[in-house]
């Protein structure tokens, strides 16, 4: 977020639209993904969730403040995981994989729906400030007004849901997608590797920082965001 920001030309509009975006996340929709883990979990059979009051929408029982300011900073981040017990699963891999997935998704749909109401947001301005393309949102600078600034924070809101779901699908610990890799991994081998967990996560927070993990992340979030764009207009 910031990060491209400021190595793409500092606007003030958007720096505003930006912090909004980011505060709406945080205390908006990454409760939604947690919630959905809690949820999932729950329906399989696990109490634990319940049990340590995660399964609510309330944000101060999901918030990781390390989590959100790399949201603000990369657009990239996380909040406090869900604590879950695969033995209360009646099939523990496969309980864990549905539940590490569950968030993913809910930020997937969380992002289609963003987007989805930029475009109509659009659609009622009749494209006069600002139109959409495969890669994004492009506008007029000269010609800026409310619409635009509805649609800008509706399609960035977007834009950080799909990156989320990317991000916590990577099969790194402690991210969803280290989840579903157990579902393929002998047990030995995934435990020997969550032993090093706490050098992985430092290892990711550097790549995110430099840029070299967060631009494939973008790249493959521009790709599923144009499919969002394309699919919205047939409906």
């Amino acid at each position: 977020m910031l990060f491209s920001l400021f190595r793409n030309g500092f606007d003030p509009l958007e720096l505003i639209i930006d912090l909004f975006v980011v505060a709406f996340v945080v205390f908006c929709t990454m409760p939604v993904h947690e919630y959905a883990h809690a949820l999932i979990a729950t329906k399989l059979g696990d109490q634990t969730p319940r049990l340590s009051g995660r399964l609510t929408l309330n944000p101060m029982a999901h918030i990781s403040p390390l989590g959100a300011l790399m949201i603000l900073l990369c657009g990239f981040g996380y909040a406090k995981p869900v604590s879950v017990n695969p033995r209360n699963f009646k099939n523990p891999r496969k309980g864990m994989a549905v539940t590490a997935l569950a968030g993913p998704v809910s930020n997937l749909l969380m992002g289609f729906l963003f987007i989805l109401a930029a475009q109509i947001v659009d659609l009622i301005a009749n494209g006069t400030v600002f139109y959409f393309q495969i890669d994004g949102l492009v506008y007029n600078p000269d010609n800026i007004n409310v619409s635009f600034a509805v649609c800008l924070f509706l399609f960035l809101a977007g834009q950080i849901n799909v990156n989320l779901a990317v991000f916590n699908l990577l099969p790194i610990p402690p991210l969803d997608g280290s989840r579903l890799l157990q579902m393929f991994v002998p047990s030995k081998y995934y435990y020997k590797v969550l032993m090093y967990e706490r050098y992985i996560v430092l290892v990711v927070f550097i790549l995110l920082f430099t840029g070299a993990l967060s631009l494939p992340i973008s790249w493959i979030s521009g790709k599923l965001i144009g499919l969002f764009i394309f699919f919205n207009e047939f409906i």
